[in-house]
């Protein structure tokens, strides 16, 4: 187990700890010492996979800042936001990262003094916002900052969502109430407790938002005794949390359905099965390690005959994603641990034959029946046909 994972299991004081680390700083310059601010390493380079946890965890490299000519202006700026996120803990505000960069543009506008500390764009101060979530070893929700996301469009006919409100107060979600509307969770699924009415069977994560839509009208909730979720494309904290939340709660089999090309494997699946290197000090509860990858699997293009597209090697985003999914051959202990063989299978098939087939080709196999891709998936599931 990682030093991470021990402090997170701490009832951290974040004001008592940033308090801590500003008098640390003051005492060295008074001291004629330079100040040196340490926070976790989210790298590739210092993660690990231990497959009885089932996601990415941090080593112990950290990345050291230490006050000279180049770092000064980095130094001050995480002073400078750390007090406006203190005091958004103080008084119970929060805000996204885009509206924390034009609060401290504001700020630097009303006071010449601070003018060096001036951000040129957004990713100047999220960086700075990230900085400070790697080095007090918290969520970035913790600091009342929340991204602007959302989490998956979720439908089902047994789900009972709590969520206990800031004040207190608890607020009643029944999922069958609302007819087509999809039921979206905030990014903090802590605050969230379930209840299923009766026994749901599985969760089915769909990539696509508009094909999870599309099952839904077509009445796949319905049928079946099930959870149904549009995840957007690449999995969101909200969504992540989300999904970890179902799988802890419910302890129901959960599925992902999605496209069969090396971008989706690596950047999406493994996010949301085991996290990310960036969100080391997040993925023990932004990831969801029980799901399984329901398809499109390369058995499948045969099996049904899909339709699917040659990989362009040209075309510099499909490149991109073949050689990130060679690069994690070789260097991501996700893919690399024998318990994910077969996903590093799936990857290593795709390098090869150069293709790639989307979710949505299971609409071809029979264009006259309207509900073939859920008897496919069904069919699927009761089979086996996961990895």
């Amino acid at each position: 187990m990682s030093k991470l994972i021990k402090i997170r299991e701490l009832d951290l004081d974040i004001p008592k700890t940033a308090k801590m680390i500003a008098e640390k700083m003051l005492s060295d310059l008074e001291k004629s010492k330079r100040p040196v601010l340490e926070a976790v390493k989210t790298s590739l380079d210092n993660s690990f996979y231990n497959p009885k946890v089932g996601y990415l965890t941090a080593g112990d490299k950290v990345v050291k800042t230490e006050l000279n000519v180049s770092s000064v202006q980095k130094l001050a700026r995480v002073v400078f936001m750390l007090e406006i996120l203190l005091r958004n803990l103080d008084i119970g505000s929060v805000n996204t990262k885009r509206e924390l960069y034009y609060i401290s543009k504001g700020l630097i506008k009303g006071d010449g003094r601070l003018k060096a500390l001036d951000f040129e764009d957004q990713p100047e101060s999220d960086a700075i916002i990230d900085f400070i979530g790697d080095m007090l070893r918290v969520y970035r929700e913790e600091l009342n900052c929340f991204a602007n996301d959302r989490g998956g469009q979720t439908y089902s006919q047994h789900l009972i969502v709590t969520e206990t409100m800031p004040d207190g107060e608890k607020a009643t979600i029944d999922l069958s109430t609302l007819g087509t509307a999809p039921f979206q969770p905030k990014n903090k699924p802590q605050s969230l407790k379930l209840k299923a009415k009766k026994k749901i069977d599985f969760c089915l994560v769909i990539e696509s938002e508009g094909t999870a839509n599309t099952l839904h009208t077509m009445g796949f909730t319905k049928r079946n005794n099930c959870i149904l979720m549009g995840a957007q494309g690449v999995p969101s904290n909200a969504v992540r949390g989300w999904c970890k939340l179902i799988q802890d709660e419910l302890e129901v089999p959960m599925y992902f359905f999605g496209d069969l090309d090396a971008y989706t494997m690596q950047n999406i699946f493994r996010t949301l099965k085991a996290g990310s290197a960036a969100s080391l000090i997040r993925n023990a509860d932004f990831s969801a390690p029980e799901v399984k990858f329901l398809g499109v699997l390369p058995d499948d293009v045969k099996r049904y005959d899909l339709p699917h597209y040659k990989v362009k090697e040209s075309d510099p985003a499909e490149a991109r994603a073949l050689k990130k999914a060679k690069d994690a051959l070789e260097n991501d202990p996700f893919f690399m641990d024998k318990k994910n063989k077969g996903l590093a299978d799936i990857c290593r098939w795709l390098i090869k034959e150069k293709i790639r087939c989307e979710q949505q080709s299971f609409f071809s196999v029979d264009p006259k029946d309207p509900i073939k891709t859920e008897k496919i998936i069904l069919e699927k599931i009761k089979r086996g046909s996961y990895v």
